[in-house]
């Protein structure tokens, strides 16, 4: 088991509202412009806690800021997906048991596909949406307790990907992941946040 450890020095994200923090250290990370971030994740790196054994993994690294209210979040995402399980991320995190997070990851198969785990206590594991191209965007809301996970996959359609709830004050933001490879480099473009939220969580408008 590998210890959270959070960093003390903020990093400013001018389309991201608030101050971000590191929760553990990446390989590399800057910020582009306005509204982009590149983090890299080293080797061996993953956050699960599996429901069927003892495993509990949480050396990922991942910037995060506290979101008051409602929210809308979405990125763009451009991952260097080489082993399996790699993946670019956005993130809920409350603590060590409840967190929840939506993925662009390599799959066993080696096809990006579009996936999402709940944790509570332990983490479930739903693989949802395999992708062909390179046009992806990932967006999470909060509508009060209760949270919706989208995918826009080539389009401006927004899948519905998860629509669930997370006890305590999550904070959200971008993680990296390498679980079985030598590390991964992600993306995270077009970073668009806002207090407004879809008129339909189901149709994704």
């Amino acid at each position: 088991m590998v210890t959270l450890i959070w960093m003390i020095e903020p990093a400013v994200l001018p389309a991201f509202p608030a101050p971000l923090r590191r929760l553990n250290e990446p390989a590399a990370w800057r910020i582009e412009g306005d509204d982009a971030l590149v983090l890299s994740a080293g080797p061996r790196t993953d956050l699960f806690t599996d429901p069927g054994g003892p495993g509990r993994y949480a050396n990922a690294p991942a910037l995060l800021g506290r979101l008051d209210g409602d929210f809308t979040l979405s990125a763009r995402i451009t991952a260097d997906l080489t082993a399996t399980y790699d993946a670019g991320v956005l993130l809920l995190y409350a603590d060590e048991d409840r967190w929840a997070k939506l993925c662009l990851e390599l799959s066993p198969q080696g096809r990006p596909t579009i996936v999402s785990v709940v944790t509570r206590g332990v983490s479930d594991d739903c693989n949802s949406i395999p992708v062909d191209g390179g046009d992806v965007r990932l967006r999470i809301s909060r509508l009060g307790p209760a949270y919706a996970f989208h995918a826009a996959v080539g389009s401006d359609f927004w899948h519905l990907i998860r629509y669930f709830a997370l006890d305590g004050e999550p904070e959200v933001g971008f993680l990296a992941q390498s679980p079985t490879g030598s590390g991964c480099t992600v993306r995270f473009g077009e970073i668009t946040y806002s207090p407004k939220l879809p008129s339909d969580i189901r149709s994704g408008e």
